[in-house]
């Protein structure tokens, strides 16, 4: 199934968009804490999926990141990228690609009166043009 698939499905099933409140919806928990640089990650503790968020970070940009997160939890549930990246050395592209595109098509399914721009979700959401690139 494809991701924009997933992500409608996901949508239809809870009613909701906001990555906050689908999170909550599936019971995944959301911690906001001083991450330093990094904006944030997902972790399990108990078969419990967390998502840890920079709270320093701007209120929009922690929505983006909540919504990249929540496609881990989504599309990759038993992977730690994290431990990935810093103790192996498999690639992580794909993976955070999904990610990313999981975000958009999130970001993007905002119900039929609220629908956004491209430009709009770079301006939103402060999502990079390279990447929508890649997905558009």
């Amino acid at each position: 199934m494809s991701i924009r698939n997933k992500v409608g499905l996901l949508v239809k099933e809870y009613g909701k968009s906001n990555p906050f409140e689908l999170a909550r919806a599936l019971g995944i928990e959301v911690i906001f804490e001083p991450l330093g640089d990094s904006m944030g990650y997902f972790s399990r503790f108990k078969r419990t999926a967390i998502i840890h968020i920079n709270e320093s970070l701007p209120y929009k940009k922690q929505v983006s990141t909540c919504a990249h997160e929540l496609g881990h939890v989504i599309l990759h549930p038993d992977t730690n990228v994290a431990f990935l990246k810093s103790n192996t050395y498999f690639s992580t592209s794909r993976i955070e690609a999904e990610a990313n595109e999981f975000m958009i098509e999130l970001l993007f399914n905002q119900g039929k009166s609220n629908v956004i721009t491209v430009y709009e979700a770079v301006e939103h959401y402060g999502i990079p043009n390279g990447l929508l690139d890649k997905i558009f």
